[in-house]
């Protein structure tokens, strides 16, 4: 089945900035129950994988009424917590009002929940993917705060045609990238968390790349959609990422990446400096599992 929330123009019920009622009552038992099985599998697996601001912000989660979060409830917990608040919205929304909630410490989460029968491959980011993925994340301070950046980044490469440029940092960060903690990587992407097939091939299968961090790589390298990465990045730690996003010069990059070609999603690149250092000791990589959300 095809991705069906993406949208060009805000539908009937949607506001102009994209928000939505959540109307928490409207989710059916079968759906908090979908909910509560994503929920208990994904977070009793991603010890051995998942960086300590993921583990820790899950209490963020944990602390709800069981089923689909109700975001007026966490929201109260989250905005204590971090300064950060979940917005509904029908789906993949345009990069303006995206960029434009993030650079305002406002998270947009898909108002729709996978069926049980996509409980273990969901073609299209849903609200279990927004919320278990992203949001525990927020409430680290350094990682929040490079969301901010990215939103106001992204609010200037808007003007100057270069988001797609900049889509590519979110996916290879955001969604998929890898820290180094105590000496051993673990994921903070969300599109790994949500993933429990991908969190264990970029972790610790032989065949991906594992690359630290440079923007430029980065913003050059272009992703697969619907299969594991062949390439994941990894930063030190998430000063680090923000550091690197406030400090680079976004419009220079763009100029000179406009002007030379794409790197294939696993091909080498002439600065690339590997990563060596230890993998999780957690189960390895089986080859079983789908790619995806």
């Amino acid at each position: 089945m095809a991705a069906t929330h993406i949208f060009d123009t805000p539908p009937e019920g949607v506001a102009a900035d994209w928000t939505m009622r959540q109307d928490w009552q409207a989710f059916t038992p079968e759906q908090h129950r979908t909910w509560e099985t994503l929920f208990d599998r994904q977070s009793a697996a991603l010890g051995g994988y998942a960086c300590r601001a993921f583990l820790d912000g899950l209490d963020l989660l944990r602390g709800l009424k069981p089923g689909v979060p109700d975001f007026a409830e966490l929201n109260a917990r989250l905005k204590l917590a971090s300064g950060w608040e979940v917005v509904a919205v029908p789906g993949w929304i345009p990069n303006a009002p995206f960029f434009e909630h993030l650079a305002n410490r406002r998270f947009p989460a898909a108002n729709f929940l996978r069926p049980p029968e996509q409980i273990a491959y969901s073609e299209e980011p849903d609200m279990f993917h927004d919320i278990f993925g992203h949001v525990p994340m927020l409430a680290d301070p350094a990682f929040g705060d490079f969301l901010v950046a990215y939103g106001e980044a992204g609010l200037r490469a808007e003007k100057l045609g270069a988001s797609d440029y900049l889509g590519r940092l979110w996916l290879y960060t955001v969604e998929f990238g890898l820290v180094v903690e105590e000496g051993e990587l673990r994921a903070f992407g969300g599109g790994l968390l949500s993933s429990l097939a991908e969190t264990a091939f970029a972790l610790t299968a032989p065949e991906p790349r594992r690359v630290w961090l440079d923007v430029e790589r980065v913003m050059r390298t272009r992703y697969h959609f619907d299969a594991f990465q062949q390439t994941y990045f990894v930063v030190a730690g998430f000063e680090q990422l923000l550091r690197a996003t406030e400090e680079a010069d976004f419009a220079s990059l763009y100029r000179k990446i406009a002007s030379e070609p794409a790197i294939a999603p696993g091909d080498a690149w002439r600065g690339d400096v590997a990563y060596e250092g230890r993998l999780p000791t957690a189960a390895p990589w089986s080859g079983d599992g789908e790619a995806g959300i």
